[in-house]
């Protein structure tokens, strides 16, 4: 590889590189995400996981029951996956001054993240379990984006090692201020 063609490499990587959404440009999108508020009581959500062409590879619906006390909270969410899998998940927030952490038992330290006007932006590594009983790490780069106060678009973009894995999109939608069904034992704001 000769010099010019290292150089004009390095600079398509570097201009890449710079592309990436910068959670910021949101500062003054309304409605503003509070996900005390959103994130609270019975929400449903449907979407679809794609492969790195952008082929569905599967199709998902969510039962999620939330509740916060001051700072904190617990989403207990239920998947439901079209081949036939039902996965749960508890995930334990803490919110302040415009950032968001999180725990669950598949991720793999916490969930770090920033809000800005209507965006949530975070990132965190998902270990995801394989049909030989095996798992594998993903970074996952999610971004929630509130449309109305009711309604909110997640995508996620899946990467190992760099490189793009897929991609998950769904809707969530807001029912009610209380869960319509009881959070599992396991998954309550106080222990």
């Amino acid at each position: 590889m000769n010099i010019a063609t290292r150089t004009i490499t390095l600079l398509s990587l570097l201009t890449l590189a710079s592309c990436g959404t910068n959670i910021e440009h949101y500062r003054n999108s309304q409605p503003a995400l509070e996900p005390s508020t959103f994130f609270n009581g019975q929400l449903q959500a449907v979407g679809i996981v794609q492969n790195r062409s952008g082929e569905v590879t599967r199709r998902f619906t969510a039962n999620i029951a939330a509740e916060w006390d001051g700072h904190r909270g617990v989403l207990d969410e239920q998947f439901q996956f079209n081949d036939g899998e039902e996965q749960w998940r508890c995930w334990r927030l803490e919110q302040q001054a415009g950032r968001l952490t999180g725990t669950a038992g598949d991720v793999v330290g916490e969930a770090e993240g920033t809000i800005a006007g209507n965006t949530l932006n975070w990132q965190y590594v998902l270990r995801v379990a394989l049909d030989d009983g095996d798992s594998i790490d993903l970074s996952l780069d999610d971004w929630l984006y509130l449309v109305s106060e009711d309604h909110l678009i997640n995508r996620t973009r899946m990467t190992k090692f760099g490189f793009d894995l897929g991609e998950i999109t769904l809707s969530i939608h807001r029912i009610s201020d209380t869960p319509t069904r009881p959070l599992r034992p396991s998954c309550r704001v106080k222990e």
